[in-house]
């Protein structure tokens, strides 16, 4: 039986080009990012324009650039910072044995499903699980995403904060997603304040200000 999430407003097709484009413009920018860009830009126009205009914020920021300082960029903005970690399980969990069983948890999904990551992948990664949503199990999919919705909203600040162009990307998955409300609202704030558990230097606090733009409000 399928996993039961929340109905969407989006079809599944829009799903499917909206979050199969976030993952790899999210994804490691290596030396076939540039030829993929136009395809990428035609899957944005494709899409409503609440979800293409962000994705061509990227891309057309990725375009400009060099290879070589996008790929700096990246690593800068997501290797470097715990605010721009893109495992999904880390800010709920922290470096703790409860993200070991999260991660197991999420494998076990993959694995039901007929996925098997290659040894260098962790199962929480946003372009893993976007990419398994968008080819294998969308609804599977969507219920990691909201499981770990805290974590994407925490990403979504940080990026936000910095200006960074991927923001554009991370913003049209948001956009895919209910409104946030009650408990979510309430664990981006708890947070936004306090990081990761049990990690002595944790996320850098947001502010309760800064979650006034949440995705069901974005214009």
């Amino acid at each position: 039986m399928s996993p039961r999430v929340p109905t969407l407003k989006y079809s599944d097709d829009q799903l499917v080009r909206a979050w199969q484009a976030a993952s790899i413009l999210m994804d490691y920018p290596d030396e076939d990012l540039p030829g993929r860009l136009d395809l990428l830009g035609e899957v944005a126009s494709s899409l409503p324009e609440k979800l293409g205009s962000s994705l061509v914020t990227t891309i057309e920021h990725l375009r400009n650039r060099s290879l070589v300082d996008v790929q700096g960029d990246y690593v800068e903005t997501f290797d470097t910072r715990r605010r721009g970690c893109l495992f999904l399980t880390y800010f709920s969990n922290g470096e703790t044995r409860k993200r070991g069983l999260a991660l197991l948890r999420i494998k076990q999904v993959y694995t039901k499903a007929g996925l098997v990551l290659t040894d260098d992948q962790l199962p929480d990664h946003l372009c893993v699980v976007l990419e398994f949503a968008a080819t294998t199990d969308l609804r599977a999919g969507l219920k990691i995403i909201l499981d770990n919705r805290a974590g994407l909203e925490l990403l979504r600040l940080h990026l936000a904060d910095i200006d960074s162009p991927w923001l554009g990307a991370l913003e049209t998955v948001c956009r895919t997603l209910p409104a946030l409300k009650g408990k979510d609202y309430e664990a981006v704030q708890r947070l936004a304040a306090e990081g990761p558990p049990d990690e002595e230097v944790g996320l850098e606090p947001y502010g309760a200000a800064a979650l006034s733009a949440t995705p069901g409000g974005m214009p």
